[in-house]
């Protein structure tokens, strides 16, 4: 399903998953850090193994971030330079929604909330 937007719509989305990003990844260092705690009070293999595991994954959410704000970035560039080589009622204008962004967004949400509740559930274990 393609949708067309006007561009301050489009701009807003932009700006709202680059702020969404931003807030994950300073979640993922809070986390990073809950982490770090479970591991100096806790030497069991099996904790020591979980801690491994969400110490990769938070390092990949991490790239996966800033791959994604790179992209919306381009994306928003992009939009401005439209408007700048066609500035005549720019604003009445609608322009395409990028679908495959939306959907990256989208799993990334997914993802990334799916991992946090796994984190949450290795906490009330270990804590």
């Amino acid at each position: 399903m393609e949708t067309r937007l006007h561009q301050q719509d489009l701009h807003q989305q932009f700006t709202q998953w680059v702020n969404n990003l931003t807030f994950y990844k300073e979640e993922l260092g809070v986390f990073t850090q809950r982490l770090s705690e479970v591991a100096h009070s806790n030497s069991k293999p099996e904790v020591l193994s979980m801690v491994e595991h969400f110490q990769n994954a938070f390092i990949r959410q991490a790239e996966l971030i800033d791959e994604l704000k790179h992209d919306v970035n381009v994306e928003e560039a992009a939009l401005v330079q439209k408007i700048k080589d066609h500035p005549v009622a720019s604003d009445h204008v609608l322009y395409d929604h990028p679908t495959v962004l939306i959907e990256r967004n989208d799993t990334f949400n997914k993802l990334y909330k799916d991992l946090k509740v796994e984190f949450e559930q290795f906490l009330s274990k270990t804590l």
